[in-house]
């Protein structure tokens, strides 16, 4: 009689088992794949901004970027989470990194970011006056996108990301 009431006993627990080692498998594999988020509709002032840089580039002789869904996605992520920290930052671009060159091809990756500017043609302004970030807008890049968005008292956040297929 005891064996019978500790039956259903024993089955919980298999059971509690299997999903755990499910639940394992399931973390496993979401490491080794990175998903990316749908890409937002562009904003206005995100293209803008990308205009400007294609006319700078083609000012100084280079080739035009091409916008990229996937590019735009991922920075999108980061300007989210830049305004959910309330801090401009590079935090955690390897994992940016890691995601375009499973997602997008990339074999080359790197990023401006800012904050507070109010207009397209003031940010990138701000990015072509800082050496490290021009370098970053005349570097050998074939695709670009980036976001822009404004936090809970309008200040705007952008992430800038370059990549070469």
């Amino acid at each position: 009689m005891k064996a019978a009431k500790l039956l259903p006993i024993l089955a919980i627990v298999a059971l509690l088992s299997f999903t755990s080692c499910a639940k394992d498998t399931s973390e496993d594999e979401a490491l080794n794949s990175i998903e990316v988020p749908v890409a937002p509709i562009a904003k206005s002032i995100e293209i803008e901004i990308m205009e400007l840089i294609n006319a700078y580039r083609i000012t100084e002789g280079l080739d035009p970027l091409q916008n990229h869904a996937t590019v735009k996605a991922v920075a999108f992520t980061h300007t989210d989470y830049m305004i959910e920290a309330n801090n401009v930052s590079h935090d955690n671009f390897f994992l940016r990194k890691q995601s375009l060159q499973a997602n997008a091809d990339a074999n080359l990756v790197t990023e401006n970011v800012a904050y507070g500017f109010s207009s397209a043609e003031s940010v990138v302004n701000a990015w072509i006056a800082s050496p490290s970030h021009r370098e970053n807008i005349e570097g050998d890049f074939t695709d670009f996108d980036v976001s822009a968005e404004q936090n809970s008292a309008g200040k705007w956040y952008f992430t800038n990301i370059f990549i070469k297929r």
